[in-house]
């Protein structure tokens, strides 16, 4: 089969840091299903894992996480799929990823796709709608229906991937969001997504939310660095509110005063824990999409796939990592057919 994979881990402007290669078709287990990709998308996590570091890989490593595609064959113990299945699914960080014509995957990640979106569309949406709800609903102690009814959420960095669908399910969980984008294209974008309010993450935010009448704010989503952030959200955050976090801070955190004066929940989310540590509720991803998928099709939310570059190989796969390390992308970013 086609795969796009790296040996060596080189800056993204090599043309040997990802490269088309022919594989074997994988092997599937009792739970998994063998799914034929027909689309991709890039998070910042590919690109994490691909950045430049000494070690070499002695077979071809596939990276890729996000995948839409179908059913070709399904494990002994798999229930609820069968072969021609329209699926997507964000796959295991533990396993060989989505960047090949065929994928073996746990079928309890996965769902049967939105019936509106095409494979492209599809593909946009896992790795994130799962960060954004498992935060939002599972780490933070909301309910997905009404848990944000009366309830301020400040989203910094809203015009991405994780931040397009957290608006949107923040919003319909009855929260008023106000997403943070520093440019006029990405501060149209969250309003599209149903931002509320939209200020500038280059500036202080205390002054700006002050004018749109938040003296204090009930919840935050720092879907970037919190580092630059940290001191300035402590003053923000009311007593006993929550703050979700997924990146890796640049520089130690004082958990303590104002956070601990306040009581202020931190919360973390890893969209790979469930899948890494074989946990007991695993499934919860596969329902999650599910979910997703008929709130899609029932118009509650939208798709947030914003270009699409054919076919996925080698070249292609360079160019989306290009573009997502400049910062510059806004929603996803698909790769799709063969």
């Amino acid at each position: 089969m086609k795969a796009v994979a790296l040996t060596r881990y080189l800056p993204i402007d090599d043309s040997q840091s990802l490269v088309d290669v022919d594989l074997p078709k994988p092997d599937i287990g009792a739970h998994d299903l063998l799914v034929s990709v027909e689309a991709v998308s890039v998070n910042p996590v590919d690109t994490k894992l691909r950045a430049p570091k000494p070690q070499v890989e002695a077979q071809p490593r596939v990276l890729g996480f996000d995948a839409a595609g179908m059913v070709e064959a399904a494990g002994a113990e798999v229930m609820g799929f069968r072969p021609g299945d329209a699926v997507y699914y964000a796959g295991d960080v533990t396993r060989a990823g989505s960047n090949a014509q065929y994928q073996a995957v746990d079928a309890r990640l996965v769902a049967h796709r939105p019936r509106r979106l095409d494979a492209a569309g599809a593909a946009a949406l896992p790795l994130v709608t799962i960060t954004a709800w498992e935060l939002l609903f599972q780490r933070m102690p909301y309910n997905p229906e009404h848990g944000g009814s009366g309830k301020s959420l400040l989203i910094i960095a809203g015009a991405g991937g994780v931040g397009s669908m957290a608006i949107q399910l923040a919003r319909r969980a009855g929260f008023t969001v106000i997403a943070t984008a520093s440019r006029t294209e990405t501060q149209a974008w969250c309003r599209a997504m149903g931002a509320q309010h939209v200020i500038d993450h280059r500036q202080p935010l205390t002054e700006p939310l002050k004018a749109l009448g938040f003296k204090e704010i009930d919840a935050a989503l720092c879907l970037v660095d919190a580092a630059p952030y940290w001191t300035e959200l402590g003053e923000l955050l009311a007593a006993q509110a929550h703050l979700g976090l997924i990146v890796e801070p640049t520089s130690p955190l004082n958990i303590g005063d104002p956070y601990k004066a306040k009581c202020i929940g931190i919360h973390w989310e890893m969209m790979f824990a469930r899948s890494r540590f074989k946990t007991s509720d695993m499934g919860e991803q596969g329902r999650i999409l599910a979910r997703v998928a008929s709130l899609i099709d029932e118009g509650e939310l939208r798709g947030i796939q914003r270009e699409t570059l054919s076919p996925i190989n080698a070249q292609n796969v360079r160019e989306a990592h290009r573009r997502l390390e400049s910062g510059s992308t806004i929603g996803k970013l698909v790769v799709a057919g063969w």
